[in-house]
């Protein structure tokens, strides 16, 4: 549940810097991948939250390191003039929607139980119900 709490804290702050600093063009590319990476991380967080696999320590390595790592992929395929950052966005948003299904599908599974929890207990009322009757 802290695990949590400090995503939390990490997705505002992050959505507050971003909404008051200025990027230069020149850093686009750059920006842009770091935060798919950390998007990816936030998104794997969550999942393995789900999972009951979440571990504080895995998550703040993958969140920086990713997003370093994409980084430095980039600046690679710059320095190369190879569009490296290409291959960099498509991982780590095919690695970003997989997380999501994971979570959705969760999500979606624990609506279901709840309903069907809810319809239950009414049958069983009503089966009572007759034979108090």
């Amino acid at each position: 549940m802290v695990g949590i709490v400090i995503i939390i804290i990490f997705i505002l702050a992050g959505i507050f810097t971003g909404l008051n600093v200025a990027i230069p063009y020149s850093y686009s590319q750059y920006i842009a991948v770091a935060i798919l990476a950390c998007l990816d991380s936030v998104f794997g967080a969550f999942s393995a939250n789900i999972e009951k696999k979440f571990s504080l320590t895995i998550f703040l390595s993958g969140f920086f390191g990713n997003a370093l790592i994409s980084i430095f992929l980039v600046y690679i395929g710059s320095k190369l003039n190879v569009d490296i950052y290409l291959a960099v966005v498509i991982v780590f948003t095919g690695r970003l929607l997989n997380n999501f299904t994971a979570i959705r599908r969760d999500f979606i599974s624990k609506i279901d139980n709840k309903v069907n929890k809810k319809e239950s207990n009414k049958k069983e009322t009503k089966t009572k119900k007759a034979k108090v009757n």
